[in-house]
């Protein structure tokens, strides 16, 4: 028996946000990041409408980029002064898988950090409150999603919390958020949507619920996210529905390495002056990862099916493979995203020598590998990595070169 979970409700569309208006409760507590969404109004229309359905509201701002261990139990010691009976998310990722975590220890205060990264360990919630995430960027797709990501500074490592129970309740999907994206952010999200559809797509857990929604998203983005990156607000207003749909396919197939590289990776090089931003290092790892799992044939099949779906062309699946691996390389120049760890800089463009120096690469390589092979993505992957492979498929994505095993 599988499952397929998403949000009760989905109000999409421009002018999405009024839905607040309709909820029904006593007291909400809106959770945010940093200044953009007071910056741009939203943040009031957010407080305004909740009053106007009679609640009294909260704010608890300042959620950080990779939200931490600590920033998730404050929020909840603030949940528990407030009791709220709705929790409220709005931004992009972070601010959405701060609260979802924040969500739990409310319900639970005697649960631990290590309890809730116990896969779909979860107990029960809705006891006190519902949930509803209001995204503003176009990428991570926890709006509807089962899963959070915190970040433990003093490990240097994302944990995955994954679990149906955070299935939002309600999630808006209001593209006028979207549209305040600065162009570096549109990239990063753009990659990460892409790569969840990818790897749902071929996911050992894929199903026929979740392989027409990975597909139609991973069209819509090759059509739009350039565009969108450049300035098209029409292409802007369709990615946020593309990574929402993205984001519904990987909440029930999974994902794969991909992403399991990328939790652990994006934090643990941080002493070295900077982190690998997530969508990016998505971005980078894909057509690597890609090369890698092609060696199984249903994966090889599966990526060929993408590559007929988008119209690139190709007489047989190595070719179709190839073709697909090329076209995302084009898109991460066109993005301006570099294409391995060794060339990305510290403001996350390419550059000749990035911030993560090779001794430092090689001397983390066994231990970043042996914590990505115990990821919870790892293991609907479809090709199962050695500890060995997995590091030479690190250094494939540090070095950008051809992966052959």
């Amino acid at each position: 028996m599988a499952r397929f979970t998403l949000p009760r409700d989905l109000y999409h569309g421009k002018g999405a946000l009024e839905a607040l208006k309709t909820f029904k409760g006593k007291k909400a507590i809106v959770c945010v990041g940093g200044g953009s969404m007071k910056k741009f109004g939203f943040l009031d229309k957010t407080v305004n409408y909740l009053k106007e359905a009679g609640m009294e509201v909260e704010l608890f701002e300042g959620i950080e980029p990779d939200p931490s261990v600590e920033t998730v139990m404050k929020g909840a010691d603030a949940m528990l002064k407030f009791q709220p009976d709705w929790i409220i998310a709005i931004g992009g990722g972070s601010p959405i898988d701060a609260a979802k975590a924040m969500w739990i220890k409310y319900e639970y205060p005697d649960t631990t950090f290590e309890d809730m990264c116990k896969v779909f360990g979860i107990p029960e919630l809705r006891k006190k409150a519902r949930f509803c995430a209001i995204s503003s960027t176009s990428g991570t797709a926890t709006e509807v999603t089962a899963f959070s990501i915190i970040t433990d500074y003093q490990k240097g490592i994302k944990y995955p919390i994954a679990d149906f129970e955070i299935t939002p309740d309600v999630a808006i999907v209001d593209p006028e958020l979207a549209e305040t994206m600065p162009q570096k952010l549109v990239a990063h999200t753009g990659m990460d949507a892409i790569t969840h559809a990818v790897e749902a797509y071929v996911s050992t857990a894929h199903c026929d619920y979740t392989d027409p929604l990975a597909l139609h998203a991973i069209k819509m983005i090759k059509n739009d996210l350039v565009g969108s990156y450049n300035g098209d607000m029409a292409k802007r207003d369709s990615m946020h529905n593309a990574q929402c749909l993205a984001g519904m396919a990987f909440s029930n197939a999974l994902l794969g390495i991909v992403h399991s590289m990328a939790h652990k990776t994006g934090a643990v090089f941080a002493d070295k002056g900077a982190h690998i931003i997530h969508g990016a290092a998505n971005a980078m790892y894909l057509p690597k990862v890609i090369a890698f799992n092609a060696k199984d044939p249903e994966a090889k099949k599966r990526y060929g099916e993408i590559a007929d779906f988008i119209g690139l062309g190709g007489n047989n699946d190595d070719e179709k493979v190839k073709l697909l691996i090329d076209f995302l390389r084009k898109m991460n120049d066109d993005l301006k995203i570099p294409h391995c760890i060794k060339n990305y800089g510290a403001d996350s463009y390419p550059c000749e020598q990035g911030f993560v120096p090779e001794e430092t690469f090689l001397e983390r390589l066994h231990d970043i590998a042996v914590n990505a092979i115990g990821d919870a993505c790892t293991g609907s992957n479809p090709r199962q990595p050695s500890v060995e492979e997995m590091e030479k498929l690190l250094k494939c994505c540090y070095y950008d070169t051809e992966v052959d095993f």
